[in-house]
């Protein structure tokens, strides 16, 4: 015999009776099954800091029956923790604590209902994956790289790093002047940052400004601050009452700079420091090109700061011809190389030309030559120039020597010449001599042929 049951909800124990001549019964039991009807895992924070343990919760509402249906907390695919499922609805936590592999991994949470020891299968349902994020922010704050000050107008830069982020990509990092964000270029390299920006300085920040710097990730953030002052320092003004003067002329020199700036002026004794310095020379030849500078100094948050400017004087004055610059004697050996110098002063510069007296020859000056015993003798060196002249004399003197080897050569020739005549005139009268003897002995011998004998 079949019975139908309908409407059963929970589990349950069933008796079958019989009464056939004598009663019997048979229990059973019935158990309920039923798959859950939700999964979910709860939201998970958006940053978790490495290191921290979170508590993550599985909720699970139906399933049955109960002691077969667990709960598993999933990385991916990966299997890190499982426990049963208690209560209705049950809310089943996980104690993770936090790494740097968990960063961007999928966490999910999958029940399992398993009716294998009652002849069935098993049968799993999973909640929808979240994405998890770890991070590390160090606590050291960010190190902040400033100029202490800066000149209004200039170009400066300022750098900001941070070390040990994790992961550094995904940090914010932030350069603020005076609640102004500064314009910045990021650098990644693993786990550092670096932001640096170039910036002109303005003259509405000149003062004492606060520049920041600050580094987020996640839910927390790092910041590290400095003064940074703007100030505003021109050049002194220097200046000459006439930069091109005559000699003997009253000269003005005169330096001036900005209120709290002082100055020290070359030309002036040292150790007095104004705002305003002059004073006046009368201009020589010696002061022609004479520079005069003007130092300005001006302390800035404690830092001394200091900008020069300088000026030159010309003074023109007529040709300077003296002893010093040109020697009025010179004596030099015949055949050595030799220099004359002879330097004309002037402003503007002298044209020098040294002729010789008599025949006007034009000694060359400045260049390296061999003497020569021509070259000596008196010479009128002039110097010329707009503003006037003026004329020197130099003496030329050049020892020489007679060649006294060509002396000995001839000498020796006329030596030798005479001793060879003198020998020649002597072999010659010799020979005459001889000859004439010769002719007298023949002579008488043919007289003494040609006389007649004397009878006895």
């Amino acid at each position: 015999m079949l019975f139908e049951l309908s409407d059963v909800q929970e589990d349950s124990k069933l008796i079958c009776f019989s009464n056939c001549h004598e009663q019997t019964m048979a229990p059973m039991h019935l158990t309920v099954y039923w798959f859950p009807e939700r999964v979910d895992l709860a939201p998970l924070p958006r940053w978790q800091p490495v290191g921290e343990n979170l508590t993550m919760t599985c909720q699970v509402a139906g399933g049955a029956p109960r002691t077969n249906l667990t709960v598993v907390l999933l990385r991916g695919e990966e299997e890190l923790s499982r426990q049963p499922v208690v209560g209705e609805p049950a809310e089943v936590t996980f104690l993770v604590a936090a790494g740097r592999e968990d960063h961007l991994a999928n966490f999910s949470c999958r029940t399992d209902l398993d009716l294998r020891p009652r002849g069935l299968g098993l049968f799993q349902n999973s909640s929808a994956p979240q994405q998890f994020r770890t991070f590390v922010l160090p606590e050291t704050p960010p190190r902040l790289a400033t100029p202490p000050i800066v000149e209004v107008g200039t170009q400066w830069s300022v750098d900001c790093t941070l070390d040990g982020v994790f992961p550094a990509s995904e940090a914010q990092i932030h350069l603020v002047l005076a609640e102004e964000r500064l314009p910045s270029t990021v650098l990644y390299n693993k786990d550092s940052l670096l932001a640096t920006a170039n910036v002109k300085a303005n003259p509405e920040d000149e003062g004492t400004q606060q520049l920041w710097c600050e580094v987020t990730l996640g839910d927390k953030n790092r910041r590290w601050q400095e003064n940074v002052t703007f100030y505003s320092f021109p050049a002194p003004n220097l200046t000459l009452s006439e930069p091109e003067v005559s000699e003997w002329t009253t000269v003005t020199v005169e330096c001036e700079a900005p209120a709290g700036v002082v100055v020290s002026l070359s030309g002036l004794p040292s150790g007095l420091a104004v705002p305003r310095a002059q004073f006046q020379l009368n201009a020589s030849a010696a002061d022609n090109r004479r520079s005069f500078s003007c130092s300005a100094a001006l302390e800035v948050a404690g830092h001394v700061l200091q900008k020069n400017q300088t000026r030159e004087l010309h003074v023109l004055y007529g040709p300077r011809l003296d002893q010093r610059d040109c020697p009025g004697n010179w004596t030099w050996e015949e055949g050595s190389h030799q220099t004359l110098k002879c330097q004309a002063w002037g402003n503007p510069v002298p044209e020098l030309k040294c002729h010789r007296k008599g025949d006007d020859a034009l000694l060359p000056i400045g260049d390296l030559r061999p003497v020569k015993r021509e070259v000596a003798g008196t010479y009128l060196c002039q110097a010329r120039s707009p503003r006037g002249e003026i004329t020197r004399e130099v003496v030329i003197n050049v020892i020489y020597h007679q060649n006294n080897i060509l002396i000995i050569i001839l000498v020796t020739t006329i030596v030798i010449l005479g001793t060879l005549s003198v020998a020649a005139y002597l072999y010659n009268r010799q020979r005459k001599i001889q000859k004439y003897k010769l002719q007298k002995a023949q002579e008488a011998a043919a007289m003494k042929l040609n006389t007649p004998a004397t009878p006895p």
